[in-house]
């Protein structure tokens, strides 16, 4: 069975206008808690943490293809967010706002990290990886990582996916924050998940050989 994340999107459907309705609604919820944290609202700040948290988590995660950092990158995102929200006037949604600020983030690591050498024990990334994964996403399941999977991806055909089918960023909030056009946008959602089916297919067909191995 094949995830819903990478099923070919057809016409939109009432069940689908309302999940983005809610979406939008909770949007507009989000960056009104941004704004009111950045006059100071202790409560308003925790319910935008909270809000975004998974996400941002998620985005790192997926992004860097480094789950063991994306603690340590979110809380980063996070504390870069609640330092310059007085800077926020809710031009854009927050939740395009924070995630923009956890790209800079994710380059900034990578850019620290080439600079030192880096020590990675394989076996406890897979584990990782493993641990990382959404649950109950059809065909992902029987130990094959969503994580791994999406790794082998370019990185901007990646993040176009992670934006627009796990985080759930419209495509044109995805090419906002991409600094790219909306088409741009689709193309490499579209590549992505044409390069994730074949590799899942081929994890498929490969898993009886390993099993009788």
């Amino acid at each position: 069975m094949i995830s819903p994340a990478l099923s070919v999107a057809h016409d939109e459907t009432p069940h689908a206008a309302r999940t983005r309705d809610e979406k939008t609604s909770a949007d507009e919820s989000i960056t009104a808690w941004a704004l009111a944290a950045r006059g100071g609202d202790p409560e308003a700040v925790e319910n935008f943490v909270r809000a975004l948290h998974r996400d941002i988590r998620h985005y790192v995660t997926y992004l860097s293809a480094d789950p063991q950092a994306a603690d340590d990158l979110a809380q980063d995102t996070f504390l870069r967010a609640l330092g310059s929200l007085h800077r926020f006037e809710g031009r854009s949604s927050a939740r395009t706002w924070l995630l923009s600020i956890a790209r800079r983030a994710v380059i900034d690591s990578y850019r620290h990290a080439s600079t030192r050498p880096r020590l990675a024990d394989t076996d406890d990334w897979q584990t990782v990886a493993e641990c990382a994964q959404p649950r109950g996403l059809p065909g992902f399941d029987d130990g094959i990582a969503l994580a791994e999977l999406l790794e082998a991806l370019p990185d901007e055909r990646r993040e176009a996916f992670v934006l627009t089918q796990l985080v759930g960023l419209p495509y044109a909030e995805a090419a906002e924050l991409s600094d790219c056009p909306v088409g741009t946008v689709r193309s490499r959602v579209a590549r992505a998940r044409s390069s994730l089916m074949q590799s899942l297919h081929d994890a498929e067909r490969a898993e009886p050989v390993s099993a009788a191995a």
